[in-house]
């Protein structure tokens, strides 16, 4: 009887093990904040440590735009997301997401205000009667806080600058200065320096002249509606990875991060204000 006992233990054991979590797949995307190929050399370690930690397969869905992520999250059409602080407050809005981590940046994260050589611009009021360019519409740090903190200084961008345009993404803002199909433009910061370290910056052709104050951003996000014990084993897994550890700090370089931390919907309250102050959120 004992002997019939270990047994049904152990296979109940072995049961409970293989259904840990109700799927199998973890879908995960990220807003096209970059060009789509760069996206994906970024999350290929990620995604690989995703799935050696929880045990289960990790999908890359990529997305057109900045809307698709949110739509998809909140539809359950993906798991996880990499969210901007704004497109995380247009989707708390939407349904029921649950922040979970973010990199210890993003606590302090700001936006570069560059312009071409050409323009002789040396501050953004130089730019007045200038073409301009934000990143998306729907980026905290390519359009939503650049704004705000211009709007604070009394500068308007639709009557300030000659043209205002969106690029869609902080490294091709770059690249539309500095070919001089704007005068100027704005981009986060992270993208800025990553950019310049690559040498992917000509300064005989764009310079910067202007940073906005700190503020939060970027963060992983989760459905809520996912299983509780997967949500745990994700954060737990962003929190331990190490950058004295070379295979963690591969992957750390990557999301240009030296670490991540745990985050709340609260600290997201500052964008959520200056989003409906700014006239971009109902």
């Amino acid at each position: 009887m004992k002997k019939i006992v270990k047994t049904l233990a152990a296979l109940s054991l072995i049961a409970t093990a293989g259904a840990t979590f109700a799927q199998d797949v973890l879908r995960v995307s990220a807003i096209p904040d970059e060009a789509p190929t760069e996206l994906q050399r970024k999350f290929a370690p990620l995604g690989a440590y995703l799935e050696k930690e929880l045990g289960v397969k990790v999908e890359f869905v990529p997305v057109t735009d900045y809307a698709s992520v949110v739509t998809a999250l909140t539809s359950d059409k993906i798991d996880l997301a990499w969210l901007g602080g704004f497109t995380y407050v247009q989707a708390k809005q939407r349904g029921k997401v649950t922040p979970l981590v973010q990199r210890e940046e993003d606590s302090r994260f700001t936006s570069k205000f560059i312009a071409s050589t050409a323009s002789g611009a040396q501050s953004l009021k130089d730019l007045k009667g200038k073409t301009f360019a934000f990143g998306s519409a729907s980026s905290t740090s390519g359009h939503l806080m650049p704004r705000y903190f211009m709007q604070k200084q009394g500068i308007k961008p639709e009557t300030h600058f000659k043209n205002v345009a969106y690029s869609g993404a902080h490294d091709a803002t770059v690249a539309w200065v500095a070919s001089g199909k704007v005068d100027g433009g704005v981009l986060n910061s992270s993208v800025w320096d990553k950019l310049n370290e690559a040498g992917k910056v000509d300064a005989s052709k764009v310079k910067l002249i202007g940073t906005t104050p700190t503020y939060y951003d970027y963060n992983w996000t989760v459905r809520s509606n996912l299983d509780a014990k997967l949500q745990k084993k994700l954060a737990a897994a962003f929190l331990k990875l190490d950058a004295k550890k070379p295979e963690d700090k591969e992957i750390l370089e990557l999301q240009r991060a030296t670490r991540f931390i745990p985050t709340r919907p609260n600290n997201y309250k500052g964008i959520e204000t200056a989003a409906r102050e700014a006239g971009l959120l109902k």
